[in-house]
């Protein structure tokens, strides 16, 4: 894991690629060549984790000085792609870079859709006067860039603090992002707040023609959906297959030359994959959990203890409270750079912190709901996909007479009788409507539909069986991105940490996608193949413990220190208050006190907050 910064004719010194040093203190380098009149600078800040010595170092350049790389990330299935490599190249070192490199002279940058990792990359082919991007299908790695043609400027970085650094004017709001945000809950790719920044979509790259006048090929998708539905094995058989894709993608993310530990939660998913690590660990692998100074429903720290003496780990906690909660708060959003309505950014800022302090690599158990339908909006949209519309229209109109205060159960209620898919989509996620972002900022949400509409069309979703699918399918490859990845990986890597995902790992989803719906989840249970599996490797009082999610108090803690949310929030004077409707937010407030659950609202606001408190400076 690693930092990179790239450029085209946007000069950028130490000072600049040193805004990356946390995601890369062992090593640095920065590269400048010239192509027609253009200078091309490479930097890189490297985390060394695989090949520790002076053969892994960044930028890589080619033998024959045609090509170069800087990566960001980690090539699980490298060792396979340097077989397929010809025999008379002389390798240096066992650094995944110095494999990809090789492959994308011998294959071209087509070929990296064979790359089964996490990865934000910038390859330069001095023989083509091409400079191409690329991040990861999931989007775990994050990729920034800035593009102007009439300037025949480029910069691209794994964050956005140096390109905020580099650019006049990269602190102008984009009031149609900020409106899609608050929709949303975060900013979906391609677009940042900022007017100036784009983040390149998962699994997407861009060519940039280095000529007198730079020109791009525009986004190339190269990991689109491949439809290859299982029918006919038997269900034990399906398991197995299951078991073995599992097993195999924990394996290939064990690779490491530093010790590897893990995020341990209350839950099944982190046990299952430290039930695999550690039986192909020799010693003990560290766990770490976090939690709260009080009895909180969302603690899991009694049950990650269980779990961890199960599995004979050595294991780690952090408890903290609502004043660490708060006073971490800023650093937090400054450290993600985009706002978010996730609650569990504060909590993994400690996990990351804790863990940051005996291990260089950590395997989560993350994201196993979206692709697997954990969530219960997708037992929702199988039960509403039931019910005939006119009932589904009575029932929205009966709804209207209740003051619902489950904001679940309102954004299922929300999605009856939406006949057009992407809609229905949108209402399942939004937590606010668009009659209230109307309100805040006095401003409509226009790009929401017209992201979905992309993915959707791309991967040709309308061909899927049914909407369950199509939803899980959307889930995995636009909110993780955007969202539970972005964070998990501004956070981890602010403390030189690098955070793994093997349930993302990318023959394990292609298989997962392959299986019908039924596998997955029915009515009463979610995850049924992935539960199936687990029955064979933990003990069912851990399989069957009731689900808390990676959350924190905040609905309580927001009710109970109303007063001191409202001091911030409510400044007449803030860069906020130039954007938001103060009443509106009161109004929210208030809601949020007489019960119905605002917390992510609050949050997202409170991030927005502070964000723009650090425009304004």
């Amino acid at each position: 894991m690693c930092g990179i910064l790239g450029s085209v004719n946007v000069h950028f010194e130490d000072k600049h690629l040193d805004s990356l040093k946390h995601r890369g203190p062992d090593d640095f380098g920065i590269e400048s060549l010239i192509i027609d009149n253009n200078q091309i600078l490479f930097g890189h800040r490297r985390l060394s984790i695989v090949d520790l010595s002076d053969a892994g170092h960044q930028p890589m350049i080619s033998k024959c000085d045609n090509y170069a790389l800087i990566f960001n990330g980690e090539i699980y299935n490298h060792s396979e792609l340097r077989d397929k490599l010809p025999g008379n190249i002389v390798f240096n070192g066992h650094s995944d870079t110095e494999t990809i490199l090789n492959y994308f002279i011998e294959f071209g940058i087509e070929s990296v859709s064979h790359l089964n990792g996490i990865f934000a990359l910038g390859f330069l082919d001095k023989k083509e006067n091409k400079l191409h991007i690329a991040r990861d299908p999931f989007g775990v790695k994050p990729l920034y860039y800035f593009f102007q043609p009439q300037k025949n400027q480029f910069i691209f970085s794994s964050e956005i603090r140096p390109l905020k650094l580099l650019l006049d004017h990269s602190k102008a709001v984009n009031m149609d992002a900020l409106s899609s945000l608050l929709r949303l809950r975060f900013s979906a790719s391609p677009f940042t707040i900022y007017n100036q920044i784009e983040k390149l979509k998962p699994g997407h790259r861009i060519t940039i023609e280095l000529s007198d006048q730079l020109m791009s090929s525009g986004q190339v998708y190269f990991t689109k959906k491949k439809f290859t539905l299982i029918k006919s094995n038997a269900k034990e058989t399906l398991i197995d297959e299951y078991g073995e894709y599992f097993e195999k993608a924990v394996i290939r993310q064990l690779q490491s030359d530093v010790p590897v530990g893990i995020f341990l939660s209350g839950g099944i998913d982190s046990a299952m994959v430290a039930s695999i690590a550690q039986k192909h660990t020799q010693g003990k692998i560290k766990s770490f959990t976090v939690g709260f100074d009080s009895n909180y429903d969302e603690d899991e720290t009694a049950d990650a203890k269980v779990t961890a003496e199960i599995l004979g780990l050595e294991h780690y906690v952090k408890r903290i409270s609502f004043v660490d909660y708060l006073s971490i708060f800023k650093k937090c959003i400054n450290i993600i750079e985009e706002p978010s309505g996730t609650t569990s950014i504060i909590p993994m800022y400690f996990l990351s912190e804790l863990a940051s302090k005996h291990v260089k690599v950590v395997l989560s158990g993350q994201v196993a709901d979206e692709p697997l339908g954990g969530y219960l909006r997708y037992k929702s949209m199988l039960l509403s996909d039931m019910i005939p519309r006119q009932i589904q229209s009575l029932l929205k109109k009966i709804s209207c007479y209740f003051d619902i205060k489950n904001e679940t159960i309102k954004r299922g209620i929300n999605t009856l009788n939406i006949k057009d898919n992407l809609d229905r989509l949108i209402a399942s996620y939004e937590i606010f409507s668009s009659d209230e972002i109307k309100k805040l900022i006095n401003h409509q949400d226009s790009l929401s539909y017209q992201i979905l509409d992309y993915l959707y069309q791309q991967n040709e979703c309308s061909k899927m069986e049914n909407n369950v699918d199509r939803m899980t399918f959307v889930d995995t490859r636009l909110n993780l991105s955007d969202d539970l990845l972005n964070y998990t990986d501004k956070i981890s890597m602010h403390f030189s940490l690098e955070c793994r995902v093997p349930i993302l790992d990318l023959e394990l989803i292609q298989f997962i996608e392959s299986l019908p719906a039924s596998n997955k989840l029915n009515l009463f249970r979610g995850k049924i193949i992935h539960k199936e599996f687990a029955k064979r490797i933990l003990p069912n009082h851990i399989i069957n413990r009731k689900k808390k999610g990676f959350k924190s108090p905040t609905d309580y803690w927001f009710k109970k220190e109303k007063d001191q949310i409202e001091e911030i929030l409510l400044q007449n004077n803030s860069y906020f208050s130039r954007y938001f409707n103060l009443s509106e937010v009161e109004n929210i407030m208030n809601q949020h006190q007489q019960g119905f659950n605002k917390e992510k609202q609050i949050f997202l606001l409170l991030s927005l907050y502070f964000l723009f408190e650090n425009l304004d400076n």
